[in-house]
């Protein structure tokens, strides 16, 4: 999960658009603006009234009986002090100020932004329904303070005017904010989204050089254990016997330190690094080579090969092929020490490769047990998967142990 990127200078925008903890504070924006809106929410307090008790009123304001003069002046710094709470309790302010909206001209300003603020920060509906009864009660108003300049309906278009332009400037004012909410939301989306894709390659490729080391590492240190076993309980071996033996598990533990060390090298590559390049992957070619490996071991392997135009098999099918072969030997000599194991290979172009390996059912329990993580046929399983073909093993009619798998070769 990625986390939200801090602008350079968050001191310059609103709260609402600083994507931080602190997002619902104010900012010093914030501070300046809403001091800026308090001075003139206070000017225009003693403006208007000013000019309302004026015997010579200069701006023409709509002026009403000596005792709501003094109560209005009150009620205009009061609801100028409580600007200060418009960010938190947009919502309230607004209700509690909306009956002032009959009779109140010092605290016009403030009204005014109280309204713009619900707009901006609210869902719409709730500052549309604050400008419906501001237009609503602007009959009440006028009945109560007449213009002394302005016929009935002039007044009526003009203030109507004033809400309409403060309405349009919240508006443009809201659009904005989501506009850039929804930018900063799509970007962090698209980064996360991304991150999310590298993670899932990066575990993909992990899993399958797992995979690759299951099946190199599982059938050479099946060799060595079978070697090693026949070395500890034939003391008396030949002599001749002994150093075949002794070489094939040099052989065999030098060519496991070597896979293991490619792999090492491959996880431990940083990105960007100049990578050792992978050695040649097996194909259908090399599974003489390893069932010879097997016979040298001292397993009883016996090969039909019926496979049409050996050559022309993918390079991706005949090393998902060797893969199978090479797991289906190795559990036999883990599982069925001494049984005979069969490897059939048939198929061709257009009709797929198909791959069965059968040996006896063991009998008793091997002598000496290979551990084994048991993963090795959940790893061939999603191999052929990916591979579009189908997978079968277990025990069969015969009562033997039977790997069988199809892989698809399209025609020529």
């Amino acid at each position: 999960m990625t986390s939200a990127v801090v602008p350079d200078h968050p001191w310059l925008l609103p709260g609402s658009l600083v994507p931080t903890r602190a997002a619902r504070r104010r900012t010093p924006r914030d501070w300046f603006v809403d001091s800026v809106v308090f001075v003139i929410a206070i000017l225009w307090v003693l403006l208007a009234h000013g000019d309302v008790t004026s015997a010579t009123p200069e701006f023409g304001l709509n002026a009403g009986p000596a005792w709501l003069e003094e109560v209005d002046v009150l009620v205009g710094l009061l609801v100028s002090v409580a600007l200060w709470l418009r960010r938190r309790w947009p919502v309230g302010l607004a209700v509690a100020t909306a009956p002032l909206a009959l009779f109140s001209v010092t605290s016009g300003a403030a009204l005014l932004v109280i309204t713009f603020t619900l707009l901006v920060h609210r869902p719409l509906p709730v500052g549309l329904a604050l400008v419906g009864w501001n237009v609503l009660v602007l009959p009440v108003y006028l009945a109560v303070r007449p213009d002394p300049t302005l016929p009935f309906w002039a007044s009526v278009v003009w203030t109507a005017l004033c809400i309409g332009v403060v309405v349009a400037w919240a508006l443009f004012v809201r659009a904005r904010r989501q506009l850039v909410l929804s930018l900063r939301d799509r970007a962090e989306r698209a980064e996360a989204e991304q991150q999310l894709r590298l993670d899932q390659a990066r575990q993909l490729e992990r899993g399958r050089i797992a995979r690759e080391m299951h099946d190199v590492l599982a059938h050479r240190i099946s060799l060595l254990s079978l070697h090693a076993g026949a070395l500890e309980f034939r003391p008396d071996a030949p002599p001749e016997e002994v150093a075949r033996a002794a070489g094939v598990i040099r052989a065999s533990a030098h060519a496991a330190l070597q896979d293991l060390r490619e792999v090492i090298g491959v996880l431990r590559a940083e990105v960007g690094s100049e990578a050792t390049p992978e050695r040649p992957q097996p194909t259908l070619g090399d599974v003489p080579a390893l069932v010879a490996e097997s016979r040298d071991a001292g397993v009883r392997v016996g090969v039909v090969d019926e496979v049409t135009e050996p050559e022309a098999v993918p390079a991706g099918i005949g090393r998902s092929a060797y893969r199978i072969v090479q797991e289906g030997l190795t559990n036999a000599r883990k599982h069925a020490p001494g049984a005979v194991v069969t490897v059939r290979l048939a198929g061709g172009p257009g009709d797929g490769l198909a791959v069965d390996i059968h040996n006896p059912w063991p009998v008793g329990a091997p002598a000496t047990a290979i551990p084994g993580a048991g993963t090795g046929l959940v790893g061939i399983a999603e191999r052929v998967t990916l591979a579009g073909g189908r997978l079968e093993h277990g025990r069969d009619a015969d009562g033997g142990f039977r790997l069988t798998a199809w892989l698809p070769w399209a025609a020529r």
